[in-house]
């Protein structure tokens, strides 16, 4: 049963034959909504709205422990992030869809780990490459599927938010070697990595990012949901296919 976690546009999978809704308890607290089971094309899945359903929860306040932790209590196969993301590269205009493969954290403050010492022994993961790569490869067998198109790896700079960065900011990210940027790649991709659970993600580019083309003198919010909506469908389609692979 594979695991959906949705960004901003992705509230909800409409697609999604939904048998129950469950509200989990763990031990960091509760997930940002209640876990949604059900079917996609007839096959089982499990959906989380990662800013709640009335997308009320900005990134760095994203309870990522809770929200993994209850995943694996549900015992996913895996899970799949859907995150709209700036784009840094000149080729990455909106409307692109991107699967990641590295990631630089620019976060901070976040609970980022489940062994935090007292009775639990610090674990330390290999993070090499922070997206589980057959996992990455299905989704973009998918995207062929479903008869579209992505690029295929990148680096995703997570920023903190819930701001957006300055360009200046931006020149920095793209001179680490960065091509995307988003708020919530982390610390989920680590969290679980050290849960064992694969990972991978899909970017939908909504934006150039700032100081970058068509916003070098500020973002345009209005066009951002314009090529959100028009995405979401795209992604909806791309996660029908994932789900029958």
């Amino acid at each position: 049963m594979l695991a959906i976690i949705g960004g901003s546009g992705l509230t909800q999978l409409s697609n999604m034959e939904i048998e129950r809704r469950e509200v989990v308890r763990t031990p960091y607290g509760e997930p940002s909504a209640a876990l949604a089971f059900g079917r996609v094309c007839g096959e089982r899945a499990v959906f989380l709205a990662r800013h709640g359903f009335g997308h009320t929860i900005p990134p760095h306040l994203v309870n990522y422990r809770a929200n993994i932790w209850a995943l694996k209590e549900a015992r996913v196969s895996g899970i799949v992030s859907v995150a709209s993301v700036g784009g840094i590269r000149a080729d990455l205009a909106p409307g692109t869809l991107i699967v990641p493969n590295q990631i630089i954290d620019y976060t901070w403050g976040r609970k980022s780990t489940f062994f935090e010492g007292g009775d639990t022994p610090v674990r330390h993961i290999d993070f090499t490459h922070p997206y589980d790569e057959p996992l990455r490869q299905r989704l973009l067998a998918a995207i062929r599927r479903a008869g579209d198109s992505a690029v295929d790896g990148g680096v995703y700079a997570t920023s903190q938010g819930p701001r957006l960065e300055t360009a200046a900011e931006i020149d920095r990210f793209e001179r680490d070697g960065c091509d995307i940027v988003g708020m919530t790649g982390m610390p989920e991709a680590a969290l679980a990595r050290e849960l064992e659970l694969p990972y991978a993600a899909i970017g939908v580019v909504v934006n150039f990012a700032a100081g970058r083309s068509s916003s070098e003198n500020g973002i345009h919010f209005d066009d951002i949901e314009v090529v959100l909506q028009e995405s979401m469908v795209r992604v909806r389609n791309v996660l029908e296919c994932l789900c029958q692979i």
